[in-house]
């Protein structure tokens, strides 16, 4: 997968606000959690844009999002959790892309598509 371009203004919001003052990866999942979890107004709808082996969701399906999943689920990437079927499970937000959000879930999506496209891990 080619890195996504920089983005000089998302890279100073990702380093002076999200992950500011983060050292090491554990510390860098929590400070992604919380903004996440500040950030993502829910419930919200989300479409599925890429399959993945560890979620259930197929291209394209549609869903709900309804919080962010437990902080020990996401200390390697971020996962939110959906209603799907009957169930309520964790699916990687890196698969989703929301519809119809306000302002504050749109870029905050954004932030984390555009830390996976460049290449950064937790």
């Amino acid at each position: 997968m080619a890195k996504m371009s920089k983005d000089e203004e998302r890279e100073e919001r990702l380093h002076n606000e999200i992950i500011v003052d983060a050292y090491g990866e554990d510390e860098q999942a929590m400070s992604w959690y919380n903004y996440l979890d500040e950030q993502l107004h829910t419930p919200f709808r989300a479409r599925c844009i890429a399959t993945r082996t560890i979620s259930p969701l197929r291209e394209g399906e549609e869903i709900t999002v309804t919080g962010m999943a437990p902080e020990d689920d996401c200390m390697h990437e971020m996962f939110v959790m959906i209603q799907w079927q009957d169930r309520t499970l964790g699916v990687p937000l890196g698969q989703l892309k929301g519809i119809d959000l306000d302002d504050e879930t749109e870029e905050a999506i954004a932030d984390w598509h555009y830390w996976l496209a460049r290449g950064y891990q937790l």
